[in-house]
């Protein structure tokens, strides 16, 4: 990028602050998007790692003066391709924000700079407020709190508190002009004005950059226990998750796997699966109490209620060992199958229709001659479909496969994308979800915010 450039942001941040060479930025330029799918990054880049929410202000106001554009970056643990840089421009990475401003256990909320790591913050309450925890996890603990909020993080263990959105409270956010506004609080009940602060939540970094976030906790309760339920069919194993929560249960998580995925999973990694009856699909409950008794005994009372729908055997993990155990194999489906996959899709429909869902899946791919192993949070309605590459290469037919599973998802109420985001990855199929007015609502929103395009252009909307 250009010398002035490179001095304007020295003289905001400092030299040891301001990356250029091809060596020193390359670890900036990619996030976790499937190598397959993921944009080419443009190499034309700069890094600053701001210190303070003044050098932010500076920064944008510099960028926003001279139509700069710029790439708010967290862990760089996003799953869409919105942190990666495709025309040249300033990475912003917020990694210097690391600092727990403030822990309320009256109101239990937490506030946290925007480069507090998931690691950290729950390493901060276990050791310092036993008594409340922060129960949203995305499965990559090296992910930024305020990178959680841009992307509306999800996860297994959105059953019982939700997904992101759920628990931020309050944003101090700097906006493309310099101005730094708070949002929100520790509040309640707010209903001034339009909702700014969770609009901001999951708008990937576009329309303002995130410098704190209080977040909502909750009680921690000292007893967490794992319960597998088998069935010989989907329809039975989704009838069962709404029947336990009818029940008044509601789990931390009910995780879907495929027999043959948990079996294979398992293989892959030298562990065994529990199940070993005639069941082709397996649910794991994920549920937390008070008291060892009060544990056992709501396991015991969700086994019976599957029994009663179709289940044909149950695994409760008697110790720490036996969770760890299922929590491992699960946890580790997309590691194992990924050197194998396109694509890991993201789609989600209303929990009744998860069996439609899945036929439709299984019927496009036996169109494609292929098949599509998935995993979901079955709760959620939510499922994760793998498009695998054949002879070790992306098959011609891989966006045509995309595309129907997307339809057929949208055919029943659901979403292109569930928890990994817009992003770059599945920008071009928001004309699948929205229609044009839409399209142009969202791009007034971002003209609004940013009107010069410096935030993240290319991401969720493009303006003309």
């Amino acid at each position: 990028m250009k010398q002035e450039f490179i001095d304007a942001l020295i003289g905001i941040c400092g030299k040891d602050y301001v990356y250029f060479t091809k060596e020193d930025i390359s670890g900036y330029l990619y996030d976790e998007t499937e190598e397959f799918v993921r944009p080419i990054a443009c190499e034309d880049c700069l890094v600053v790692r701001p210190g303070t929410y003044e050098e932010v202000s500076s920064i944008l106001k510099w960028a926003n003066e001279t139509k700069t554009p710029i790439i708010p970056r967290g862990g760089g643990t996003g799953a869409c391709g919105a942190a990666i840089p495709t025309i040249p421009s300033v990475i912003m990475s917020m990694e210097r924000f690391k600092d727990i401003v403030e822990v309320d256990e009256t109101n239990m909320m937490i506030t946290c700079q925007t480069g507090v790591t998931l690691a950290k913050l729950n390493e901060y309450l276990n050791e310092h407020v036993h008594a409340l925890y922060f129960p949203c996890h995305p499965g990559d603990e090296g992910a930024q709190v305020g990178g959680m909020c841009i992307e509306n993080a999800g996860g297994v263990r959105a059953v019982k508190h939700g997904i992101m959105r759920s628990y931020v409270k309050g944003l101090k956010v700097c906006l493309p002009n310099g101005e730094i506004v708070q949002f929100g609080g520790k509040l309640v009940k707010n209903n001034m004005g339009y909702d700014l602060m969770h609009l901001l939540v999951g708008s990937e970094g576009t329309l303002a950059v995130i410098l704190e976030a209080t977040l909502k906790l909750y009680p921690r309760l000292d007893y967490t226990g794992a319960l597998v339920c088998s069935f010989k069919n989907t329809e039975d194993a989704v009838r069962s998750v709404g029947e336990v929560q009818k029940a008044g249960i509601i789990p931390l998580a009910v995780e879907y796997m495929d027999r043959d995925i948990a079996t294979e999973t398992a293989r892959r990694i030298s562990k065994t699966w529990p199940m070993n009856d005639e069941g082709c699909v397996d649910l794991i409950y994920m549920v937390e109490e008070a008291t060892e008794d009060a544990l056992y005994e709501t396991a015991g009372t969700i086994a019976e209620i599957c029994e009663n729908n179709g289940a044909v055997g149950s695994v409760i993990a008697e110790n720490e060992k036996e969770q760890r155990n299922i929590l491992e194999i699960r946890s580790d489906i997309y590691e194992v199958f990924k050197p194998e996959f396109v694509d890991s899709l993201d789609t989600a429909v209303p929990v009744a229709h998860i069996g439609d869902l899945l036929r439709d899946i299984d019927a496009i791919a036996e169109k494609y001659g292929t098949r599509s192993p998935r995993f979901g949070h079955v709760a959620d309605g939510n499922f994760h479909n793998f498009i695998l590459m054949v002879d070790g290469k992306v098959p011609a037919w891989a966006d045509d496969m995309r595309r129907d599973v997307y339809k057929a998802a949208l055919k029943y109420g659901g979403t292109v994308t569930a928890e990994h985001g817009t992003g770059k990855t599945r920008k071009p199929y928001m004309e699948l979800q929205y229609t044009p007015h839409v399209l142009e609502i969202m791009r007034n929103v971002k003209r609004a915010f940013d009107p010069n395009n410096i935030l993240n252009p290319g991401v969720i909307v493009d303006l003309s």
